[in-house]
């Protein structure tokens, strides 16, 4: 049976002391804040980020250099025989597909995971990494099953502030004025590959019932039914833990006896989204 290493990115979540208990490898993602580097969870702290975020520092997210990933991988190896790397969707980042690249001087022995998921999602696609690396699988066969599983998932996300979007330049200058203006909650899916637009709430109230409705309706169509043994469901968002929690009290009324996990969103995610952020997402168990 083969040894198996499960490296992820930080975009799962998954803090650098978490890593450890898990026996799991996390990539840290490189940020420019003002033009000097940092590494989320190492050299930056989410207290830091929001605090410069709230400044109105000029802030860019970039993804790991190949020197990082490949010295990893290099030093797994030496313990390890084989590598599975689950890095955020190649919809999302360049990572995905440059660390696919990278792979290919491994002789199979690093294989790259593209099956489309972030965040919560992306964290539950390395627990079921590791479950399935116990159960005796080789990396090429776990690869292949976290594949095949990619569109059992979905993360539906409003946001407190369109003014991020725009920064970014994913939404015009005029749109993000006159959502303002009209105090619009948009409310955005990621269903495989992309961040796309799904809804328009007036109120953060009605927003979450969008969402509610829309996890619903995955649920019943696309997941096999509102099973509680069958499907995870997730609460992420952007420095905003007293909504989230009452959020999780809501989602415990509408959804008794799920599995529920919450956490933060990366902070990759909060730098084009901005602070006050809610997601909830579903997945259907692999396992």
């Amino acid at each position: 049976m083969s040894k198996i290493a499960i490296v992820t990115d930080s975009n799962s979540g998954i803090t650098q002391e978490q890593a450890k208990d898990l026996g799991i490898s996390v990539i840290s993602m490189p940020f420019m804040i003002e033009e000097e580097t940092f590494y989320e969870d190492i050299t930056l702290t989410r207290e830091l980020f929001y605090q410069r975020l709230g400044e109105n520092a000029s802030i860019s997210t970039s993804q790991p250099s190949p020197e990082t990933v490949m010295s990893l991988w290099d030093t797994l190896l030496k313990e390890y025989d084989e590598v599975v790397h689950i890095p955020m969707s190649s919809g999302l980042s360049g990572s995905c597909e440059t660390a696919h690249v990278l792979s290919q001087d491994y002789d199979g022995k690093v294989q790259v995971v593209d099956n489309q998921r972030i965040s919560v999602t992306q964290r539950q696609s390395v627990l079921d990494a590791m479950k399935l690396a116990e159960e005796g699988k080789n990396a090429a066969e776990i690869k292949a099953i976290l594949e095949k599983d990619k569109f059992n998932s979905s993360i539906y996300i409003t946001l407190d502030t369109l003014t991020y979007l725009k920064r970014g330049g994913r939404i015009t200058p005029a749109a993000a004025a006159l959502g303002t203006i009209l105090r619009l909650k948009p409310v955005l899916q990621i269903q495989g590959e992309k961040l796309d637009a799904f809804a328009k709430a007036r109120t953060m109230t009605q927003a979450k019932g969008i969402m509610m409705t829309a996890i619903k309706n995955d649920m019943e169509n696309r997941f096999g039914g509102m099973d509680k043994d069958n499907i995870y469901l997730q609460v992420a968002h952007t420095n905003n833990e007293e909504a989230a929690n009452a959020l999780v009290a809501e989602l415990e009324r509408e959804f008794p006896g799920f599995h529920l996990y919450a956490d933060h969103l990366s902070l990759s995610v909060a730098c084009h989204l901005g602070p006050g952020t809610l997601a909830i997402a579903c997945t259907k168990k692999l396992l």
